[in-house]
């Protein structure tokens, strides 16, 4: 770990300093194209109807006496950090893992659900098709789908579906495609309020895996990071209209993977923006915006000196501090957000880069998987206060795996090493779940004193298992990405009963 010494760290803030006073404005451009908002007459909600592809296995125990539920309604959860308030929770379970409610065979994409109530809606590709899906979140029983086409391809060879998760506020529902096709739907029956083409209207080039960041609802405002190279870097529209209120320049830094995220610091409601997608040279940081009116209070370079690199991970905000993180020998930086809203250097060390997860901040001490790459990556604990690194392991265990012998045709089994690689993790009921890049589930309990495992599961033996979890109600929603390896099993989403006693 490298920590800053204080001659370092007062250099840093004034050159922060100097940074946010030369940035503290409101881009003034034109809304390019406002939407025409569609008047939808009163329509009663459809009936569930048995989903093709979903397959329904059981359904879930009753709600222990006294447990917290919460929605999910969004990226990342209610509270955009990856913790949940739910409690009697499932902590231990069989080899195979928690009991498996129901699964839909799906197309492509990383996108996570989101939920409010009994709705849960999703989103994938299937062909030349974006797909938004509702359906029952206990049964998997379909409500409504919707689909718009799309064009959008790869140039690295990952898979064409969408990035973005939906949103879901106020009886509506807020989705954001891989070419930056955004809609505004109405949750109860899947009708268009209005849409907008956001990359094709701001000139946004394709990024290196499209569009991914996902939308803020902040007040009645829609906060994107749309990253045009001309400006906006972020603007925000108006949830029922889709008109753009404001945006701001911040540099003229390029969309990221990461999205916006609310904070109070200082007593004022802020949000906060990790921009930095494609760009020679490369450019990127932590934007600090007034959601009333889109006036910079600061930018923070932090970004990867590397063209072909990416800012994924989301800022953690704690109190009048935020945390930020990237990987490709960038790592990660604590700020302390002054009166004034003005940043300081708190302390930063290059052993904390984060690749794409969230770290999740419990207690005083941030957890996270620090790497680059799948071989390399390692679940890490840094103290808040001082940036010391309580400790860091690989975890690391052997799976028996079937295969066939090339030359006799017999069925063999043998051993193989496998680990979390870059897995991501979920903070509820006093508990970290854990998904692995390679499809494992497991229950720790972390503090700063170490790790210790509940139970583990290979839920799935498929790739880049890199979307994270949701909770909703007692129930675990995992999404597989690729086919599994063993099984043959196509990519899925699943519904798992976390309910406990």
């Amino acid at each position: 770990m490298l920590l800053t010494s204080r001659r370092d760290i007062l250099l840093a803030a004034s050159l922060v300093a100097l940074l946010g006073a030369s940035s503290a404005f409101s881009f003034e451009s034109k809304d390019p194209a406002p939407p025409v908002v569609n008047t939808l007459p009163p329509l009663d909600a459809p009936k569930p109807t048995v989903h093709p592809n979903v397959t329904f296995h059981a359904a879930p125990k009753a709600l222990a006496i006294g447990a917290v539920t919460s929605d999910w309604p969004c990226f990342l959860g209610a509270t955009h950090d990856m913790r949940s308030p739910e409690t009697k929770l499932l902590k231990e379970w069989l080899k195979e893992g928690p009991p498996l409610l129901w699964e839909m065979k799906r197309g492509t994409g990383y996108t996570s659900p989101s939920i409010a109530g009994e709705r849960l809606v999703y989103m994938h590709r299937e062909g030349d098709e974006e797909i938004v899906e509702c359906l029952k979140a206990e049964t998997g029983e379909r409500l409504w789908r919707f689909a718009y086409p799309t064009t959008y391809e790869d140039r690295y060879g990952y898979n064409n579906g969408p990035r973005a998760s939906p949103l879901i506020i106020d009886g509506k529902v807020y989705t954001y495609g891989a070419q930056g096709k955004l809609h505004c739907l109405e949750l109860t029956t899947g009708r268009v309020y209005w849409s907008r083409e956001i990359d094709r209207e701001f000139k946004v080039p394709q990024d290196f895996f499209g569009t991914a960041t996902t939308p803020l609802l902040e007040g009645n405002l829609l906060i994107i990071n749309v990253g045009a190279p001309d400006g906006p870097c972020v603007a925000a529209f108006d949830k029922d209209s889709g008109k753009m209120a404001w945006s701001s320049d911040a540099n003229g830094w390029g969309p990221s993977y990461a999205s916006p995220i609310p904070g109070t610091v200082q007593g004022v409601r802020r949000v906060f923006v990790f921009a930095g997608g494609a760009s020679k040279p490369p450019t990127g940081g932590l934007v600090c915006i007034d959601p009333a009116n889109g006036n910079v209070d600061f930018t923070f370079p932090w970004r990867s000196k590397s063209f072909e690199s990416v800012n994924a991970s989301c800022p953690v905000v704690i109190g009048n501090q935020v945390f930020i993180s990237a990987t490709y020998q960038t790592g990660g930086v604590l700020l302390n957000i002054l009166p004034g809203i003005k940043p300081e250097v708190a302390w930063k060390s290059d052993e904390f880069g984060i690749h794409f997860m969230t770290a999740i901040h419990k207690d005083g001490y941030l957890y996270g998987f620090d790497g680059r790459h799948d071989q390399n990556s390692q679940l890490t604990c840094f103290e808040v206060k001082t940036g010391k690194e309580m400790w860091r392991e690989q975890p690391k265990w052997t799976e028996t795996i079937p295969y066939t012998d090339r030359v006799t045709k017999e069925k063999k089994t043998r051993e193989v090493t496998v680990g979390d690689y870059r897995g991501s993790l979920l903070e509820a009921d006093g508990h970290f779940f854990c998904l692995g890049e390679a499809g494992h589930l497991q229950c720790w309990q972390l503090t700063p004193q170490g790790m210790k495992e509940i139970a583990r599961s290979w839920l799935f033996a498929a790739s880049e298992t890199w979307t994270p979890l949701v909770l909703s109600k007692g129930l675990l929603y995992v999404v597989q990405n690729h086919k599994d390896d063993l099984t043959g099993a196509p990519p899925r989403l699943m519904c798992f009963d976390l309910r406990g006693k």
